[in-house]
């Protein structure tokens, strides 16, 4: 396979894990708690790749710690837990269109962090963006509005979260292999998601008795392993085949895998919707066309 063949193939499959990991939250939730898939993720993610020390482990922990807590705590463990906590209200769909604000928020916190300043188009892009998000939560008929905005804004808070994680990644992991810094950022939650799974939730309980608890656990350790772990790797090897444009261009792909199978599972999407998910994906287009 040559490199353009494999950097679109790397760039499919990567739109799919991640646009899919919001229904499989969502069928990790049929036997568990939010709370208990989210802990599950994190820790099964820790432990699929704690063999990977072996050849990822070499770092300067004291110069790349801050980097690496951003990295893992703003990145993974709160919006693990966030976005699993709204799916218990909206659609993963809606979850999986309002995720797409993740760049918006990235160029925000650039600007008030790093001092980043914005050109023309992005400050479009924002703004136009920001307003397509209301949208997508006014328009969706699954639900009540307030429900929308009260645990919609839970997604919107995972995704700010995501931005300040890139900027800190930018900020203190410039020169770190990806790999080892996943490996070591989830070597610092792991161990807090294991904690609070066992000792502060039913997940034992619900393991043990649920009819449906094989099923559910199947659908997370897919999303932990594959979703978490192995996507970032897959991530790292399109950056290095294509650059950093071409492979941002899964911001474009992931909400319409996320509507895909909404619809499959049954869950209703506005036109509103949809013409609000296009203008989103538009602005994103419009804050990175330089």
């Amino acid at each position: 396979m040559n490199q353009k063949a494999l950097s679109w193939f790397l760039l499919i499959l990567l739109s799919l894990i991640w646009g899919s990991s919001f229904i499989l939250m969502k069928r990790g939730m049929d036997a568990y708690s939010s709370d208990e898939v989210a802990a599950l993720r994190i820790t099964i993610a820790f432990l699929f790749l704690l063999p990977f020390h072996i050849k990822y482990g070499r770092l300067n922990l004291k110069k790349n710690f801050k980097g690496l807590v951003y990295m893992g705590v703003f990145g993974n463990l709160l919006p693990a837990f966030l976005f699993t906590a709204s799916e218990t209200q909206i659609s993963s769909s809606l979850a999986g269109m309002l995720n797409a604000l993740t760049p918006l928020f990235t160029i925000i916190v650039g600007m008030v962090w790093l001092k980043a300043r914005p050109n023309r188009h992005q400050t479009w892009g924002i703004m136009v963006g920001f307003a397509a998000a209301v949208c997508l939560m006014l328009f969706d008929t699954a639900s009540d509005v307030f429900r929308n905005f009260s645990y919609g804004f839970m997604v919107v808070l995972a995704t700010l979260f995501y931005a300040i994680s890139l900027n800190g990644i930018k900020k203190y992991l410039g020169e770190v292999n990806s790999i080892t810094a996943t490996v070591w950022s989830f070597s610092i939650t792991g161990p807090i998601a294991l904690v609070y799974l066992f000792g502060f939730t039913r997940f034992t309980e619900h393991f043990s008795h649920h009819a449906l608890a094989w099923p559910s656990l199947g659908y997370v350790s897919t999303l932990a392993i594959v979703g978490s772990a192995i996507s970032v790797i897959l991530y790292n090897v399109l950056i290095k085949a294509s650059g950093t444009i071409f492979a941002s261009s899964c911001t474009y792909l992931i909400p319409i895998v996320a509507i895909l199978w909404g619809v499959i599972d049954g869950e209703s999407v506005s036109p509103g919707q949809l013409i609000s998910m296009v203008v989103v994906i538009g602005s994103v287009w419009l804050i990175n066309k330089n």
